[in-house]
């Protein structure tokens, strides 16, 4: 039978996530993610390298997940709070994602991140997007790109990094979250 590397390559992804999710890339287990891929966890050092460089292709190709699912282009970004929506719908159907990023930063903190260059031309197609539609006027230009953007970023993702404070501040309406966000979004861009 012959060996699909692709299909290998996935399962160690779909595995690794979940793993580094819930245990960090320092407490994240390489055997775990073989035993949880079905594959031998040579496999691993053969298409990934290291502990490290699979943490580093986990997080590369969840961002390109989230950026094929959730795109912003100019058109997109007239309407921010839709976005805004949109990004925390994927991260209540993905909440792995934010706390991959959150585990980066308690690992990386200031360092140099994996693919940064790759990732950061990623949010400067954002920003640019963002620029256009403010330059149209499909946009409010009160803040700058950037921090519209961080804003949005964070006020979507926070709600699923931290679910302990949206449970006990928001208590009751912690089910609305999503058109509380949409609304906040409105408000800032109005």
């Amino acid at each position: 039978m012959a060996w699909n590397t692709e299909r290998t390559k996935q399962l160690l992804l779909d595995a690794a996530v979940r793993e580094f999710a819930d245990h960090g890339p320092e407490a994240a287990r390489l055997d775990r993610v073989a035993a949880a891929a079905g594959v031998n966890k040579e496999r691993i050092y053969q298409y990934f390298g290291n502990k490290e460089q699979l943490f580093a292709a986990v997080l590369t190709w969840a961002m390109e997940r989230l950026a094929e699912a959730v795109p912003l282009d100019e058109h997109l970004a007239g309407d921010l709070p839709e976005y805004a929506g949109r990004v925390y719908d994927y991260h209540r159907e993905h909440p792995q994602f934010i706390r991959l990023l959150h585990w980066e930063g308690l690992h990386r903190g200031d360092s140099p991140v994996a693919a940064g260059e790759q990732r950061g031309s990623h949010y400067a197609a954002k920003l640019a997007a963002l620029a256009a539609a403010q330059k149209t006027g499909a946009l409010n230009a009160d803040f700058a790109p950037r921090e519209l953007l961080y804003a949005v970023i964070a006020l979507a993702g926070w709600w699923y990094a931290t679910p302990q404070l949206a449970r006990m501040i928001m208590a009751e309406g912690a089910e609305d979250a999503r058109d509380t966000l949409v609304r906040m979004v409105a408000k800032l861009t109005a």
